[in-house]
């Protein structure tokens, strides 16, 4: 589970300005760390398939809002991912 410090901490790496909490950048950055954290649960507990499920709808949920993230602004959506180390 994520930390409260340890969203804020990612919101405020990624904050598109300085009361910026809820946008899409933000959402991102967030679901970006849930996922990782998932991943790390998955490689232990193979047979998690409701955490695996969970895992495919943020992967999901994330590629969406990257899709109109770049829709709105293609530098910024190339800025947000070199920022949190996602493939395109």
């Amino acid at each position: 589970m994520i930390t409260t410090e340890k969203k804020q901490a990612i919101i405020k790496d990624v904050q598109v300005h300085a009361k910026d909490t809820g946008g899409s950048s933000a959402q991102v950055g967030v679901l970006t760390e849930r996922i990782k954290e998932i991943t790390e649960h998955l490689k232990v507990n193979k047979h998690d398939f409701m955490a695996r499920r969970g895992l495919l709808q943020m992967v999901g949920k994330r590629r969406r809002m990257l899709r109109y993230i770049a829709a709105r602004d293609s530098q910024a959506y190339l800025d947000l991912i070199a920022k949190l180390g996602i493939r395109r």
